[in-house]
C-alpha cells in the first residue's frame, strides 16, 4: 500500500525535524561561533546584546553563506551534479576565515556522514575521496527526505539558532525565558531569510563577516572557554 501525500509530507517533515534537533549526534551543540568571545570582548552580555548579534549574524552571513549553499547544494544532490556539490564543498572551505570556523564545518560534516551512515548505505560511498563541509552533508540528508528547498532551509537555519541562543544562554549567561524571547525573534526573522538566500545569485555568495571573524580567532586563544575551539 503505498503513502498517501499527507504521509509523505509527515515523513518529510519529520526528517528535518530530526537533521534540526541539538540531539542529533554532530557536535553542533559544542561550538558557539563566536558568541561566546563577543561576550568577552564586545559587551554582548545582556538579552538585548545577544538577540541584535544574532540577528545580525543570521542577516549577513548565513543569508550569503551557508544558507545560499544548502539551497544550491540540495538541488545539486538531486540532480546528481556531483561537479557542482564539489564546488560548493569547495567553497565553503575555503570561507572559513578561522581555524575554528574550519574544524567545526569539517568534523560536523565528518560526523554527519558517519551517522548517515546507518541510515543510507551509500553515503560512505557517495563521499568517498571528499571531505565534506557540514552544509553540503547536511544537504545530502536533507535532499533524501522529498521536503522543499525552503523547507530544508528552514530546517538549517533553526537548527543554527537554536545552538546559538543555547550558546549565549550559557556564556552570558542568560535565563531560559530570555533564551526563549531571542529564538522567537530569529524564528520570525528566519522565513525572510531563507528566501533571500534561495534567491540570492551565485555570484553574490559571499563570507565576509571580519569582526566574528576576529572573535573566532580570538575565542581559539580563549582564557577560559565553555565551548570547542
Amino acid at each position: 500500500m503505498s503513502e498517501t501525500p499527507a504521509a509523505d509530507s509527515a515523513a518529510a517533515l519529520l526528517q528535518l525535524i530530526w537533521l534540526a534537533s541539538p540531539a542529533l549526534p554532530i557536535g553542533g551543540f559544542s561550538y558557539s561561533e563566536g558568541v561566546e568571545a563577543a561576550v568577552e570582548w564586545a559587551e554582548i552580555d545582556n538579552e538585548d546584546a545577544a538577540s541584535n548579534w544574532l540577528s545580525d549574524q543570521l542577516a549577513l552571513g548565513l543569508v550569503r553563506g551557508d544558507l545560499a549553499i544548502v539551497a544550491s547544494a540540495v538541488q545539486a544532490w538531486r540532480d546528481g551534479d556531483m561537479a557542482q556539490v564539489e564546488a560548493l564543498n569547495r567553497w565553503v572551505h575555503a570561507t572559513r576565515e578561522s581555524a575554528e570556523f574550519r574544524l567545526q564545518s569539517r568534523q560536523m560534516g565528518k560526523s554527519l556522514v558517519d551517522w548517515l551512515k546507518l541510515h543510507h548505505p551509500d553515503a560512505e560511498r557517495t563521499f568517498e575521496g571528499m571531505t565534506p563541509a557540514y552544509p553540503i552533508a547536511f544537504a545530502f540528508a536533507a535532499s533524501r527526505s522529498g521536503a522543499s528547498v525552503r523547507d530544508i532551509c528552514l530546517s538549517h537555519a533553526f537548527a543554527w539558532a537554536e545552538n546559538m541562543v543555547g550558546a549565549a544562554v550559557k556564556a552570558i549567561p542568560l535565563g531560559q525565558s530570555s533564551g526563549q524571547r531571542i529564538l522567537a525573534r530569529l524564528a520570525r526573522e528566519i522565513p525572510e531569510s531563507v528566501h533571500a538566500a534561495m534567491t540570492l545569485a551565485p555570484e553574490d555568495r559571499q563570507a565576509f563577516c571580519p569582526m566574528l571573524a576576529i572573535f573566532s580567532a580570538r575565542h581559539e586563544t580563549q582564557y577560559s572557554r565553555l565551548f570547542r575551539s
